[in-house]
């Protein structure tokens, strides 16, 4: 009996460590939980030169993170799948793209995006706007959320 009662005692006593160990390994796992499930859409392009780029239409520039680690743009008028992952705070990594290959017409920031894309190291959400930078200074990506049932 006494027996019994050191083993229900110890369980009761090791669930909640076990318990509290799990949920704190959670954020470790994804490091950027803010990120999966959003939907954005472009707002400008900002060289290091600071030169600025911006979208004729935002609709036509988006990105979707689902939370198991897909992505899925639409760039102009072509349309593409990849993945992304974050290693740690604020840092963020594409796959290349698998994309459509439609002829967008000139003024189209497609070339840039499809060109910069592996670039992209890091990210922040400030003010409610999702910045991608690009690595070596390169430039910046501002994003707000996408609302239009358009996007993707």
């Amino acid at each position: 009996m006494k027996r019994k009662c050191v083993t229900s005692f110890l369980l009761a006593m090791l669930l909640p460590a076990i318990s509290y160990s799990s949920q704190a390994q959670g954020p470790l796992q994804n490091a950027a939980p803010n990120l999966g499930g959003t939907s954005w859409q472009l707002v400008k392009f900002r060289g290091s030169d600071n030169t600025t780029q911006i979208p004729d239409d935002k609709t036509k520039y988006t990105i979707a993170f689902a939370t198991d680690g897909r992505v899925s743009v639409r760039i102009d008028c072509n349309r593409g799948m990849g993945s992304w992952k974050s290693s740690g705070p604020n840092q963020l990594q594409f796959s290349p793209l698998a994309l459509t290959k439609v002829a967008c017409p000139a003024g189209s920031l497609y070339d840039r995006i499809a060109k910069d894309w592996g670039f992209v190291r890091s990210y922040e959400i400030k003010d409610g706007h999702l910045f991608l930078s690009l690595a070596a200074d390169r430039g910046v990506y501002e994003f707000e959320p996408n609302t239009s049932s358009r996007g993707q």
